[in-house]
């Protein structure tokens, strides 16, 4: 598969699910939904794990010894969650969500337009504004595969369904911020990956990893943790693996 695969994916996920929720997406009960995410959950948990495990690739120990690896990996959940809570990233990404809402949804132009827009901001902070956007993204640029982006596009389809189905055909617009936001985000990925050295990449990969099993188990319903807030431990983890070497 070509990079951008994963987002082109996420894309036709959107503008799908969107359109079927228009046809039939209001008939679906709360259960349903529940247990469809449930299982998502589950499946989240065994990518999570998979990069996880990448803590005891040989690139990595060879580069830092055998005890560094999980230090790095807990060095960088420690500072970038400390990091990331000082800077308040998930209240203020929060908050930033709450701030499109209010100016894009200003004024009395009729309430069909303002239906429209409520839904494209909505569903975009939703598709948009995450841990899996810029893991996934970012993973893919680096050429470890789409399947974060995959499974992001199999949960944002069951969204734009039950979004689509209270707001209408607003919600298929998000589309274009899916395809803008992540697409940046890759080429990103492509270009990091163009100077990081394999052991830097793997430090990267199995931080993102447990960054994941986060989400899984918001997705599960078990622990509503601040993912965002230790998304900066994706740039702390090369850093320590760079010292972890210079030391070794």
């Amino acid at each position: 598969m070509f990079v951008g695969y994963g987002t082109a994916t996420n894309v036709v996920a959107v503008l799908a699910g969107s359109g079927l929720g228009l046809l039939i997406g209001h008939r679906l009960s709360p259960h349903v939904r529940t247990t469809v995410t449930a299982a998502l959950g589950l499946v989240t948990l065994l990518i999570a794990a998979q990069a996880a495990m990448e803590v005891s690739s040989s690139d990595l120990s060879d580069a830092v010894g055998t005890s560094a690896p999980m230090l790095i990996v807990l060095g960088a959940l420690v500072l970038g969650g400390i990091a990331g809570s000082f800077l308040r990233l998930e209240d203020r990404l929060e908050a930033f969500g709450g701030v499109l809402q209010r100016r894009l949804t200003r004024g009395d132009a009729g309430e069909g337009r303002e239906r429209f827009i409520e839904g494209f901001v909505i569903s975009s902070l939703v598709f948009c504004v995450g841990p899996l956007t810029i893991l996934g993204s970012i993973n893919e640029g680096l050429g470890n595969g789409a399947d974060q982006l995959l499974l992001k596009s199999t949960l944002d389809a069951f969204a734009a369904l039950a979004f689509a189905a209270s707001f209408g055909i607003g919600v298929m617009a998000s589309a274009v911020s899916v395809l803008v936001i992540q697409g940046s985000l890759t080429v990103l990925g492509a270009v990091l990956g163009s100077f990081l050295p394999d052991a830097h990449l793997v430090a990267l990969t199995a931080t993102g990893g447990l960054i994941l099993i986060g989400v899984a188990l918001r997705l599960l319903d078990i622990k509503a943790i601040a993912v965002a807030d230790l998304l900066p431990a994706l740039v702390v983890a090369p850093i320590l693996c760079q010292i972890a070497i210079a030391v070794h």
